[in-house]
């Protein structure tokens, strides 16, 4: 058994806690894991032809084995939302702030999971971390706790293999012991300085801005990805669309400010960025364009279509 996570902080916790659990409750005998992001969507249907595989936090898949998500924009093709059935192998909560918590209490309500201590501490941060429920920009860009400093750890991870390893420490340490890993040490103080040039140098990367959101290129190689960044410099702001560099290509990143939550009626960027192939929340969104051009034409698209629907939702 293969199982396929989101290659983030709470898809990395969702493969560590469903390798115990199937491992633990003699479900599974040898478990393995790998990551995915949204390029894969391209060859969605016949990805993982010949494996027997599970997916967590990420698309629905008609032939995994078992499946959990939370992402309001989980299914890719209408047929899917209709094959899907809650059972003892699947399991959808889009109203789950992360997707640890829904395989946490399945496993425990459906197979008997009793689960070691420190995975309540890993459902903790990853709520926290990706509904973004940090208590200030300040914390989310500068705290050193040791989820923090893990999930800015990964902004610098040398190579797919990495998020790997760390599926396996998250499975096996408490997160203290996670974060103070040597590897992970060292890719949080390269994270840091990046943080600091990222912060310099954003505001020569603006290409438009409105009164309520920004559209910045951070395509530089001098520049890393910093989530929050803009929310950081400019707090008045209550969306950014950002393109940002990855392996797997360019990256287009829409997402609302946590600490200036626009009103009712704003635009669901999941569902906007679902469009170009991408998903994700209300709150936050995005997709791998397929080339540069693209991605800039695309970021520009998602940039006025939020300035247009926001100037178009009404206040109460």
């Amino acid at each position: 058994m293969i199982i396929h996570y989101h290659r983030d902080f709470d898809g990395m916790a969702s493969a560590a806690i469903l390798a115990e659990a199937l491992e633990a409750t003699g479900r599974e005998r040898q478990v393995r894991w790998a990551g995915v992001n949204f390029d894969r969507t391209l060859d969605w249907e016949s990805f993982g032809e010949g494996q027997r595989f599970a997916v967590v936090d990420f698309h629905f898949h008609p032939r995994a084995a078992y499946w959990f998500d939370h992402h309001p924009t989980t299914f890719l093709e209408p047929a899917h939302a209709e094959l899907y059935r809650e059972s003892d192998t699947h399991k959808f909560d889009p109203a789950a702030p992360s997707c640890p918590p829904i395989i946490l209490e399945h496993a425990q309500r459906r197979w008997g999971f009793q689960p070691p201590a420190h995975f309540a501490d890993l459902v903790h941060w990853s709520n926290v971390v990706d509904a973004a429920r940090f208590g200030s920009a300040e914390q989310a860009l500068f705290g050193r706790e040791p989820a923090i400093r893990l999930m800015r750890a990964l902004t610098c991870a040398p190579d797919y293999a990495w998020h790997d390893r760390l599926v396996h420490l998250m499975r096996a340490r408490p997160l203290v012991q996670v974060g103070a890993d040597s590897d992970v040490e060292r890719c949080y103080e390269r994270s840091c300085r990046n943080r600091d040039h990222a912060l310099e140098a954003f505001p020569d990367h603006v290409l438009e801005r409105g009164r309520h959101a920004i559209f910045a290129d951070l395509r530089s190689k001098k520049i890393r990805r910093e989530r929050f960044a803009a929310f950081y410099l400019y707090p008045e702001l209550r969306y950014a669309v950002t393109l940002l560099p990855t392996r797997a290509g360019v990256h287009i990143t829409a997402a609302s400010n946590p600490w200036n939550r626009p009103p009712a009626g704003g635009p669901h960027l999941g569902e906007m960025m679902k469009e170009y192939g991408g998903g994700g929340h209300a709150a936050v969104g995005g997709c791998n364009p397929p080339d540069d051009a693209t991605a800039l034409l695309w970021g520009r698209e998602v940039y006025r279509r939020i300035c247009a629907a926001e100037t178009a939702a009404p206040r109460g």
